[in-house]
This record gives C-alpha cells, sequence and structure tokens, in this order.
C-alpha cells in the first residue's frame, strides 16, 4: 500500500495528497503534518517507513468538501487520489496477473488536482463573487491573457501591453494565475505563486486546436477575431484544466474578445484606495459593492461586480444599461413582483458547471429544471412589455428556448431531488415502467422479509428475533444470548453465523433467497437510475450554450432592477454621459460613507463639482477630518458607477467619458518589496504622471507629505504644474501645503477651494462643506485637541507653531525665493499676510473673550493664559 501511494505522492507534486481508504480520505508524512496544523485536527502514527513512525491524518469522504474549502483557503493544492476499481475487480485483476488473491490491492489513481481557480463545488465557492483562472502568454512585445471561471464557463480572451497588464489582472482579480516555465516579464503584476506550465502549451497553433476541439468545430471564425497572443493564453489555460482535470475538462463557453479599448482602466492601486469590491479591511462591507448590490441572486451580484470593475467606454451601451435600470425604477410594484421571482431561481450556470464538468448530482439536474421553467414564465409575462428599452427585450429574448429539456426533466425527476445519486431514488414513478418492476420487487421482498420475521417469531417462540441488515454481513436473524441455544439445534433451520456480546446472529436459506432476490432488484434498480441520469445529463450537455446565455440574461435582469432599487432607497439620479470633458455633479454624495451615516441617523453633506477644459484642476485644502479625502473619493465612485451602467448618488450629473480613472489617495509601506510608504507613494504618483491623458480623471490626496516640508512642497508643486499643464486632464488635488494656492495666479484652468470649518470657543466644528477660495488655515492642533492628544502637548505645539510662523513671516514663508527657479520663474510674490507674532494673537482673543460671560475666577485664568503666552 504504501509503495502504490508514494507513487502517487510523486505524481502529485506540490499538492497535498488526500489518498482514499474506504470512508477516509488520508494523508502521510509532510502532507499529514500540513493538513492536520491548517485543519486543526489530530496527528496520528501509523506503521512504520525507513525506521520511522509514519505520521498519518485523515478526513472522512462524506465531509471533505468542507476540509478541501479550508486547505484552498489557506492557499494549498490538493490531489484527489480515488480508488478505481472494487475489491471484487482487484482480486480478479490478481488472478489474471498470478498474484495471490489475498494480495490483491484496490487500484487508485489521481482523478482531479483541486486549486483555487478550478473550483465547481458549491460548498466551496462565494455565491456572490466570481471565481477566475488566469493564463498569459507573451508573443512580440504583446501580452495575451485568457480568463475563464470555471464555475460557469464563461471565458474571455484579450491582448494588453506589459505595462498595463497589472491592471488587467486587477480588473480580474484572479484567484490563479498560469504562466509558461520561462516566463520573461518580471514586476508587472504577475503574483509571485502563479503556476509555471511547460512552454510547449502556450503556442498559438495548440490554443487554435485546443478551442477547436472544445468546441467542436473546424475554425474559430464564428467565435471573433483573436490575435496569436490571446491564443497562446488560450492554449495554456486549457492545456493546465486538462492537467487538473486528468482529461475531464470543465465547461466551457465560446470565448470572447475583449478590447482593453473598451473599458475604463485602473491600475491595482486604484481599485484599492476606492475599496470597489473589497474593502481596506477586507470583505463586501465597506466597500463600493456592499453599498451599491441589491441583487438577490448570485449571478446577479457576480455580474454587478463585473460592471463595476470593468466600467465601459462605449456610450450607446452604457446608455442601454441605464435604460434598463430607468425601466425598473417607474414601475416599483413590477420590480417587487420580478425581484420576488428571480429569489426563486437557483444559480443556473453553477449548476450546469458542475454537470457538464462531471461532478453534478441529481440536485444540479432539478435546479436546472426548476430555473428553466421559471425562466420560461418571465419570458411570458415580459415578453411585449411596452416601452420596453432594447436590452430589455434583447435579454427576454433569451430566457426562452428550453421546453423540451425541461419537459423532459420534469417527467424524470422527483420534485426534490437529492444531492448523491448512489442511493438512488431521484427518478420518478411513472417515468420507467420497467424501474418501477424492480422497484416493486425489492419493495415486495421487503415486505416479505417482514413476514417471515414474524413467522420466524411465531415457529421459534422467541418474541425479541429480528431480522436486521448491515454492509457487511446483508441480511441476518438476531436473537438475544439467553436464547441462542434453540437455533443452535443441528434440525433448527438456521445456520450460525456471528457471535456478539448479548447476541447471536443467524442466517437460514429463505432469508438467504429473498436477501438475493432484494440485492438483485435494488442493484438493477439503480443501475437503471444511474442510466436515466447519464441521458439526462447529455441532454444537458448538448444544451449547454443556450443554458449559459439564459442564466446570463436572469443575471442581468437581476441587476438592472437591483440597481432601479438601490436608486430609489436613496433618490439617485439617472446620470447623463457624453463624449466631452466635463464633470458636472450637483449634490454628490459618497456612497458607503453616506449609507454608514444613515445607520446611525447622521445626514451626509452633499457636494457640489464642476470641472470644465478651463476649469480642470481643482486645489481642495481645509483641515484633517473636513471631509476632502471622501470629496475626492465620492466623485471617482460617481464616475465609475456612471460608465458602469448604473444610476449615481447626486441630484444631477452630466459625465464625460473617462479612459484612465487614477487615485493616488492613502498610502501604506510595502515592507515585503522593500518600499516604505513614501517609496509607494511616489511609485503610485509615477504610473500616473506616465499613463494619465486628457481623457482621464485623477484624484490626489496629499502629494509629498511623506518626507520633509521643502521636498515634499516641492514634489507637490510639481505634480500639480504637470497634470494642469503637460496631461491637461480632469482633476481634484488636496493639500495642506497653502503655498500651493500660488499656482493659480500661473495655471488658468487652476481654481482654489477648501473644506469650510470654525472654531467655536475652543472647539473646531466640521462643516464638510466645500466653499472656493483657499484655505484660511490647517487647524492641525484643533484636530489634535478632538483627537485627544494631551492638552499640555497641545499647547507646546501651539507655541512652536508662533514661533516657526514668526520665522516663516520674517523669511518671506516656505515657498519665498521660488520664483527665481526657472521652474517657477512666472510666480508673483503674494500679497502680504498681517502680521501674526504673539501680541496680534493675544489682541485677537481679546476681541474674542465674552466679558461678561465670565466669573472672577475664569477671567483670572484667562489672564494667566494669556501672559504666559507672551514671550519671556
Amino acid at each position: 500500500m504504501m509503495a502504490q501511494y508514494l507513487a502517487l505522492r510523486e505524481e502529485a507534486g506540490d499538492a497535498l495528497l488526500f489518498y482514499r481508504m474506504g470512508d477516509f480520505f488520508e494523508l502521510f508524512f509532510e502532507d499529514a503534518r500540513t493538513a492536520a496544523a491548517v485543519l486543526d485536527i489530530a496527528l496520528t502514527t501509523r506503521g512504520e517507513h525507513g525506521g520511522a513512525p509514519i505520521p498519518m491524518c485523515g478526513v472522512p469522504v462524506h465531509s471533505a468538501e468542507g476540509y478541501l474549502a479550508r486547505l484552498i483557503k489557506a492557499g494549498c493544492r490538493v490531489a484527489i487520489a480515488e480508488q478505481v476499481e472494487t475489491p471484487g475487480e482487484a482480486k480478479e485483476r490478481a488472478k489474471r496477473e498470478g498474484t495471490p488473491s489475498s494480495k490483491a490491492l484496490v487500484g487508485r489513481a489521481i482523478v482531479r488536482l483541486v486549486t483555487a481557480g478550478t473550483l465547481t463545488e458549491e460548498a466551496l465557492l462565494e455565491p456572490r463573487r466570481a471565481n477566475m483562472l488566469a493564463a498569459l502568454a507573451e508573443l512580440r512585445g504583446a501580452i495575451g491573457v485568457a480568463a475563464v471561471d470555471v464555475s460557469t464557463g464563461a471565458m474571455v480572451l484579450e491582448e494588453c501591453t506589459p505595462e498595463n497588464l497589472g491592471a488587467v489582472l486587477a480588473r480580474l482579480a484572479p484567484s490563479e494565475v498560469v504562466v509558461p516555465e520561462d516566463w520573461a516579464p518580471k514586476d508587472l503584476g504577475v503574483p509571485e505563486d502563479a503556476i509555471l506550465r511547460p512552454r510547449t502549451g502556450f503556442a498559438s497553433d495548440a490554443g487554435v486546436a485546443r478551442l477547436c476541439a472544445v468546441h467542436g468545430v473546424a475554425t474559430l471564425d464564428a467565435f471573433g477575431t483573436f490575435t496569436r497572443a490571446m491564443l497562446g493564453a488560450a492554449g495554456g489555460l486549457i492545456a493546465y484544466l486538462d492537467h487538473v482535470g486528468r482529461g475531464s475538462l470543465p465547461l466551457l463557453l465560446p470565448p470572447v474578445a475583449r478590447s482593453s479599448a473598451g473599458t475604463m482602466a485602473m491600475d491595482a492601486a486604484t481599485r484599492g484606495s476606492l475599496e470597489i469590491l473589497e474593502s481596506a479591511q477586507g470583505g463586501r462591507a465597506g466597500s463600493l459593492i456592499g453599498a451599491v448590490d441589491r441583487c438577490v441572486t448570485g449571478a446577479g451580484s457576480r455580474l454587478l461586480a463585473e460592471d463595476l470593475s470593468a466600467p465601459l467606454l462605449d456610450t450607446a451601451m452604457i446608455e442601454a444599461r441605464l435604460a434598463l435600470v430607468q425601466f425598473w425604477r417607474d414601475r416599483p410594484i413590477e420590480r417587487a413582483s420580478l425581484r420576488d421571482a428571480l429569489r426563486s431561481i437557483p444559480d443556473l450556470g453553477r449548476a450546469l458547471g458542475r454537470v457538464v464538468a462531471g461532478r453534478g448530482s441529481p440536485r444540479d439536474l432539478g435546479q436546472l429544471r426548476d430555473g428553466l421553467t421559471e425562466a420560461a414564465r418571465l419570458h411570458h409575462w415580459l415578453a411585449g412589455a411596452p416601452d420596453a428599452p432594447a436590452l430589455l427585450v434583447d435579454v427576454v429574448g433569451k430566457l426562452t428556448g428550453h421546453g423540451a429539456l425541461t419537459d423532459g426533466l420534469a417527467r424524470a425527476l422527483v420534485p426534490s431531488p437529492p444531492t448523491e445519486r448512489g442511493s438512488g431514488g431521484f427518478i420518478a414513478d411513472g417515468y420507467d415502467a420497467s424501474l418501477d418492476e424492480l422497484r416493486g420487487a425489492s419493495g415486495d421482498a421487503r415486505r416479505a422479509i417482514a413476514a417471515m420475521e414474524a413467522r420466524y417469531r411465531e415457529e421459534t417462540g422467541i418474541n425479541s428475533l429480528k431480522i436486521r441488515h448491515n454492509g457487511v454481513l446483508g441480511y441476518f436473524i438476531e436473537v438475544s444470548a439467553r436464547h441462542a441455544d434453540r437455533l443452535m439445534a443441528a434440525d433448527s433451520g438456521f445456520t450460525h453465523r456471528q457471535t456478539m456480546k448479548d447476541a447471536v446472529r443467524f442466517n437460514s436459506l429463505t432469508l438467504h433467497a429473498e436477501a438475493t432476490r432484494i440485492a438483485e432488484a435494488g442493484g438493477h434498480a439503480l443501475a437503471c437510475e444511474e442510466a436515466h441520469f447519464e441521458t439526462l445529463v447529455a441532454a444537458v450537455v448538448d444544451a449547454r450554450e443556450i443554458i449559459a446565455q439564459t442564466a446570463a440574461a436572469l443575471a442581468r435582469l437581476d441587476v438592472g432592477a437591483g440597481n432601479a432599487e438601490r436608486a430609489g432607497e436613496a433618490d439617485w439620479c439617472r446620470p447623463q454621459v457624453l463624449d466631452e470633458a466635463c464633470l458636472e455633479i450637483t449634490a454628490g454624495r459618497h456612497p458607503v460613507v453616506e449609507a454608514a451615516l444613515a445607520r446611525t441617523g447622521e445626514r451626509f453633506v452633499a457636494n457640489d463639482c464642476a470641472l470644465a477644459p478651463d476649469n480642470r484642476l481643482w486645489l481642495i485644502g481645509g483641515p484633517n477630518m473636513g471631509g476632502k479625502s471622501t470629496f475626492l473619493r465620492q466623485n471617482a465612485l460617481i464616475v465609475l458607477l456612471a460608465q458602469a451602467g448604473c444610476f449615481v448618488p447626486a441630484s444631477t450629473a452630466r459625465i464625460g467619458l473617462v479612459d484612465r480613472l487614477f487615485s493616488r489617495v492613502g498610502a501604506a509601506d510595502n515592507l515585503a518589496r522593500g518600499r516604505s510608504t513614501f517609496m509607494v507613494e511616489m511609485v503610485e504618483t509615477a504610473a500616473i504622471l506616465a499613463q494619465a491623458t486628457p481623457r482621464s480623471f485623477v484624484i490626489l490626496d496629499e502629494v509629498g507629505r511623506g518626507t520633509s516640508t521643502y521636498d515634499g512642497l516641492a514634489l507637490a508643486w510639481a505634480v500639480a504644474e504637470a497634470v494642469h499643464s503637460q496631461i491637461a486632464c480632469r482633476c481634484l488635488f488636496a493639500t495642506h501645503y497653502h503655498e500651493l494656492a500660488r499656482l493659480a495666479e500661473t495655471c488658468e484652468a487652476l481654481s482654489l477651494h477648501h473644506v469650510r470649518a470654525r472654531e467655536w470657543q475652543g472647539d473646531l466644528v466640521l462643516l464638510h462643506e466645500l466653499a472656493k477660495g483657499p484655505a484660511d488655515r490647517s487647524y492641525g492642533l484643533a484636530v489634535a485637541r478632538l483627537a485627544g492628544v494631551p492638552a499640555n502637548v497641545v499647547a507646546r505645539a501651539k507655541a512652536v507653531l508662533t514661533k516657526l510662523e514668526a520665522t516663516r513671516e520674517a523669511t518671506g514663508g516656505i515657498a519665498a525665493g521660488l520664483g527665481d527657479l526657472p521652474l517657477f520663474a512666472n510666480l508673483r510674490d503674494p500679497e502680504p499676510t498681517p502680521p501674526a507674532g504673539p501680541e496680534h494673537q493675544l489682541a485677537e482673543a481679546l476681541k474674542a473673550a465674552d466679558l461678561d460671560a465670565l466669573t472672577p475666577r475664569e477671567a483670572l485664568d484667562l489672564l494667566y493664559e494669556w501672559k504666559r503666552a507672551l514671550p519671556r
């Protein structure tokens, strides 16, 4: 047995080996140590190898999926070694080979590799999240990308430049990436744990051959036009799926060519800072999709995530999606009925994926039957709806065409089929007369055994006599030990089989005959049901493409109705998406922050944004916690939602198409790659300066804050000038460097804005309102006091600030002399600022003091405070 195990262990490579032994999957050696640590199960030993005990652990076969899910989540890959013959077949094989049958070992083989990107089991997948597998191929400087969601079979091919590969992978967010073993392009966003496969599998001609073989065609012309790099990536992808499936491929739908020019580009840093599909803390809570998603099906949520990950650049397609949302937004009663109907429909795409992959169950067939039947009902209801938009007409047309299949499944299956088919019972009575006869024979035999039990009790006088059954002995007669002697007599007609502690078991010729009849009838019935199951599966496989179209249509209906539901909840508006450089948003809100405030009963303060060719760069100042970052992000998210075909959280919105969205908001160090916080900030800023175009939208927050004041100011100044004059794109730039306000004198398309705040009786009041003009101050000390910094530290900081400001006034300020530099030669000195010495501050404090409200003690304390503030 260990020789067989070690051979399979070598074949499994870097995967853990689940070795089937009876009702358990066993793991040995290092696999056992790894699995026991991840799964928190007992690690034992069994036998010896090389003179040392063999570490071992195991999991039950019936609950293996739960353990597999934990191993996959921990980053492990698992090879499943199943028994591929019965003990009887093993003995026959041993006899043919001349080996004693007592030493016949049941044959085992690795039937599948379970990896993060190739999961199809319902228990291993998140219902609302796609599970993508991607393969890459490089050809003459172009990168081909092939991606598939194995659970549904949706396959996309695209080509990009090496520089854009990181953005493509960030959009796809694949669970696994497969590359050739000699993959050359480095540091392009490819994960370090990418799967390396032989280069021969990534040849473009091999890709053509594999795609043609999968879809049974002689040419790919009907599917679209694909580049050689795309085809090479497709070949590598299918070769990998063939490898992990051990020759059994999952559902693969016809490939769709995707152009990178058709969707808005966003790099990984932008997606992370905007928290589109996952919050900074991980998970959907606090993310954009968590605030927007009102879909009632898992397929709808997955499609919405795809929409948000790849906003469109085609105004006609955007308007088609918006029209569908508007249709359901205007019909709340019909929308509620549609959502109730969709809520009851199973996940057709994933059920189809399991069936085609050979891992389907009778329950999956029942889900397809029920889902397709409900889709046909929706078609009957929605066909010919008045004023239906074009997208709805197209979607409704794909909900029908399964009449023969659903009729066959309805007649063949019981109303609630089981998840396992080994025990039968899923084919309905009346579907097959011969199966009914076999079931009848089996049922008659069981009734005959019950009658036999009653007769034996009467003949022997043993009222406690029972006829039982187990998997080892089959049917047997059981009596208590004190009655066993009556059946031990030679002429009793009973044969002793087994003695237990408190009972003795017997057999009889009559019981043996009935048991044989039951076994034969039951076995024939199971074989008959299995044959029917294979026939039904074949019918589903033949109709896989049209079923997949119906599943996609149901998902699009769910997304449209869900977006309409979300728009109705908070009165979101339909945006106008135009092919011009504008961004005009009235009363815009941040969808995630607004939802969080609503839970506490607070109101979100809406703000306007108006960017145009002659006013495309807003420089925004104001205190921390004042809402600058929220304002930046909310406008980026409104642009993203609009181009994804969703309504937006605003009163009105006119949005010019954005080809690339960049967000440099917040940063953290990346110690694993040797990058400090400031280095990460500069890398992201460099990417914006290198890749942004005049049609891009950029949000920048506190550029230059991670280094010295002078270095930071210089960098922020230069970046603002480059965005304004070289890239000339729409940009929101938040900063605490007040000196940047001087840029308004030379940058004609730059305007100054700030978030409002007030100090009232020593407390800082943040108004979260955006106003025109530069910020008067940063209120940093007031924010520190709000945060709970000790009063003595704040007081000391105030004294230091007073001296620094006096020094700055004496030297002309931190930006003094910038006009002497060629880069800033056109700048003029700003207007002189009023004195800010301690005497001036005391005079202002005296003016602000309400003397009539002070008690004598408070007045004395105030005098002491003023005296301490004076220089000694």
